[in-house]
């Protein structure tokens, strides 16, 4: 089993920035993935940012330009920085872990980001 714990959610002013952190911890294969996902209210899950071994990355396009993915892969944590944020990015925000070689796929729990207007 991963395990993971994400951390630095709260309540923000609109246009404010938030940086989210994601610790891994078990039973880490030695290359995989990491990414952030997010559910609003009402709203299915959707993609934020994700982040491979070899430091690739991909973002959502309601996201692109304002928010960074990066990862330390001694540490085995995985971060989102936030910028510019709007209200529309309220949502509880997840951590993901994939392992291309045994195909598994792991979450955290989430954190609450809310941004006022």
């Amino acid at each position: 089993q991963v395990h993971l714990v994400e951390s630095g959610g709260g309540l923000v002013q609109s246009g404010g920035s938030l940086t989210l952190s994601c610790a891994a911890s078990g039973s880490i294969f030695n290359i995989y993935a990491m990414g952030w996902h997010r559910q609003a209210p009402g709203k299915q899950r959707e993609l934020v940012a994700t982040i491979t071994h070899g430091d690739t990355t991909t973002y959502g396009d309601s996201v692109k330009g304002r928010f960074t993915i990066s990862r330390d892969h001694d540490k085995k944590m995985v971060h989102l920085q936030m910028k510019s944020l709007k209200p529309e990015d309220t949502a509880v925000y997840y951590c993901s872990y994939s392992d291309y070689h045994y195909g598994r796929n792991y979450w955290g729990e989430g954190t609450l980001v809310t941004v006022s207007s």
